[in-house]
């Protein structure tokens, strides 16, 4: 282990522990005076007695504690792993050192006010006195019975283990596990509360996700940045730049997300009228300064710094008020969450809305399938992402006079389409409430998607188009994206038994372990299914026919053997379910009431027709590429075998021919004794007749 630091972080400048509470502080202030304004209308409306001011301000301000704490933990992770860099064998160097503790502490926080959240939801809910609630029995009962208590509990879980993850975290890797488990931790937050439920819910938790990962990583990045320039930390001016372009992301899915999320929950005549509308109004105003702010470091900051390194006085200004103001959208947050929407007739919307979020039109045709859209905000947006990206890569490579097949390209656009067709049509749409409709989703995304994607070759197009960071310079994405590559993690994912096991177990576990009955009603796992889906078939496809650089090297016949393999398993896996007398999630099939869906067990059975049928097309995709790979193998040997001929003037042809003339040397020199023998045994022949 290294033990230079060629950084430099001066802590007691970069006052990092009083920026901390000033943020905290603002935003629990602003909290507070937010649910003020709004606790007899929430009281009111839940028909529930009061459960007492310790209960009512208690839970903004312990929230919004966590919330800037979870903030602080989230960006000063991704400071140490893509804002400076580390010492050349992977230690984190000083800075990223600082920011990972950092990251430790609040992750610490974040679990143990999501803790103390529980007892409080519990006396939110139940109108009982927060001494009741703390009581060991109505604890255990309420995470039976309060959804609230279970979602910050498995915070608490994500937390805790985020904390654990930072506090050992001392080489590069170990910052993106802290990184990973703390977006995490927002998941619970974020798929409950006023976006969880009634209709379009599916559009309101997408966007809520979006919005608050967005606004968690905007404003956590620059809490890490901003304390390590007041440290006079010796990479500022990278630290910033890179942080800028995060921000610039940052800054239009948290406006568009947070536009999509109020127009479901407010109607535009409601925005003046109440106060759930009027919150809504301050953050989009806050948001509008925030952009402000984001123009004016583009303009001046960073400019400033790129004139002179070590100028940090217009970054440090403009950081700290946007810190503030960033406090005070968190609180504005945090009180909006304790601020019940605008009353609504659920009477009116059908049970189609209220399970699914919105109505079919009718049985599934052709036309519906077709028409009916539906955009997926997670993986439909990530399919256009993933199109635009790969495409500015081709680009890129072109106007450097590269050349780059158009196969690979033709193969990632139509399975980018296709992921959206998938996820945003009327197939996307209908898949939720019907199974066959799920099965013919579910094979797509496992099974032909990942096909198209792996023959891309995104990594070889990444690893091409991206410029290296050069010797001694601060490693950038494509170093980031090598890392990766040849981490412990990538190796043990892309073990031929790993792969395979992640690939086909998944069908008998999800599906015939019960595990499917018992999440089908929620919407966070429907999201988990698809993704699951895609990446396990991504990950099978890229040990068989990967055209990008693997960390492990399999032989063509494994791959073969993996292939024939995963047949049976999905054969048996489809007469299964074609045999099957009990239906899969039949309570929440049931619950949707579709008239044109009336006979549960034949449309499970033509699910596990289309299981048992879909392993063929590709059985085909994947064969006929091994057989273009092992070609164009064979080609690329014989060309470099030709070329070795060329620069050795034929030598080894030279030394076939020689060793040809040799043993046709000696057999001229063993044929007179060979005359001699059979003329002599002629003799003897004729003198015996």
């Amino acid at each position: 282990m290294s033990v230079t630091t060629p950084d430099s972080l001066d802590l007691r400048r970069s006052g990092a522990g009083a920026l901390a509470w000033v943020v905290a502080w603002v935003a629990v202030i602003v909290a507070v005076i937010v649910t003020a304004v709004s606790a007899a209308e929430a009281v009111a409306l839940a028909g529930i007695p009061d459960p007492g001011w310790l209960t009512t301000y208690g839970m903004p301000v312990v929230q919004g504690t966590g919330e800037i704490a979870i903030a602080i933990a989230i960006g000063s992770a991704l400071f140490a792993a893509f804002f400076v860099p580390p010492q050349s064998d992977g230690v984190l160097d000083v800075g990223g050192y600082r920011a990972i503790r950092w990251a430790a502490a609040g992750a610490m926080t974040w679990a143990v006010t999501s803790l103390l959240m529980i007892p409080l939801s519990l006396s939110n809910v139940s109108g009982q006195p927060l001494a009741t609630s703390l009581e060991p029995q109505n604890l255990m009962n309420a995470l039976d019975q309060v959804a609230d208590a279970r979602s910050w509990l498995w915070t608490a879980i994500f937390a805790l283990v985020t904390a654990v993850a930072a506090r050992v975290a001392l080489r590069w890797w170990w910052t993106l596990v802290a990184l990973g488990m703390g977006v995490l931790s927002l998941m619970p937050l974020a798929i409950s509360g006023h976006s969880s439920a009634g209709g379009d819910h599916d559009y309101a938790t997408n966007s809520l996700i979006l919005h608050i990962v967005g606004a968690t990583v905007w404003l956590g990045g620059l809490f890490a940045v901003l304390v390590y320039a007041r440290g006079l930390g010796a990479h500022t001016a990278l630290a910033v730049r890179r942080f800028s372009r995060v921000a610039l992301w940052c800054i239009i899915v948290v406006g568009a997300s947070g536009v999509i999320n109020a127009l479901i929950r407010v109607h535009l005549d409601e925005l003046f009228t109440t106060t759930y509308g009027r919150v809504v109004l301050l953050k989009a105003v806050a948001l509008i300064v925030l952009g402000a702010f984001g123009a004016l470091h583009r303009r001046r900051s960073i400019a400033a710094l790129d004139a002179d390194p070590g100028d940090r006085g217009a970054f440090i200004r403009f950081g700290i008020a946007e810190v503030v103001v960033f406090a005070v959208t968190f609180g504005l947050a945090v009180g909006l969450a304790r601020t019940p929407p605008p009353a609504r007739n659920t009477s009116e919307l059908s049970i189609q809305q209220v399970e699914l979020g919105y109505n079919l039109p009718g049985a599934p045709t052709l036309s519906s399938l077709l028409t009916t859209w539906r955009v997926d905000l997670l993986l439909g947006t990530a399919a256009v992402a993933l199109c635009v990206v790969y495409l500015r890569g081709v680009i890129r490579l072109r106007r450097r006079g590269d050349d780059w097949p158009i196969g690979r390209t033709i193969s990632w656009v139509i399975g980018t389409v296709l992921l959206l067709f998938t996820t945003s049509s009327g197939l996307g749409a209908y898949s939720m409430g019907m199974f066959s409709i799920h099965m013919i989703a579910h094979m797509l995304m496992s099974m032909l998607i990942p096909v198209l994607l792996v023959l891309g070759g995104p990594i070889t197009l990444a690893l091409r188009a991206l410029s290296p960071a050069g010797r001694g310079a601060p490693p950038g994405p494509r170093e980031w994206l090598l890392a990766g590559l040849h981490s412990p993690v990538s190796r043990f994912l892309t073990h031929p038994v790993v792969a395979f096991v992640l690939f086909v177990g998944s069908f008998y576990v999800l599906y015939l372990g019960g595990l499917f009955d018992m999440v089908a009603t929620y919407h966070a796992a429907h999201i988990v299914m698809n993704i699951h889906f895609l990446v396990s078939g991504y990950l099978f496809y890229w040990v068989v026919i990967g055209i990008d650089p693997s960390p492990r090297q399999v032989q063509p016949l494994i791959k073969v053997a993996m292939v024939f393999a995963a047949l049976p398993f999905h054969a048996f896996f489809g007469v299964i379910l074609m045999s099957q007398d009990s239906v899969i999630a039949r309570s929440y099939y049931s619950a949707l009431r579709l008239p044109w869906n009336t006979d549960l067990l034949s449309d499970q059975r033509v699910g596990g027709g289309i299981a048992w049928a879909a392993g063929e097309v590709p059985l085909v995709i994947v064969l006929l590429a091994l057989f273009i790979q092992w070609t164009r193998q064979d080609q690329r040997m014989a060309k470099r075998f030709d070329r070795r001929e060329d620069r050795d003037n034929d030598s080894e042809l030279a030394q076939y021919n020689a060793m040809l003339a040799g043993l046709s040397g000696q057999r001229a020199s063993d044929r007179p004794a060979d005359d001699e023998a059979t003329a002599s045994r002629s003799t003897t022949s004729a003198e015996g007749s």
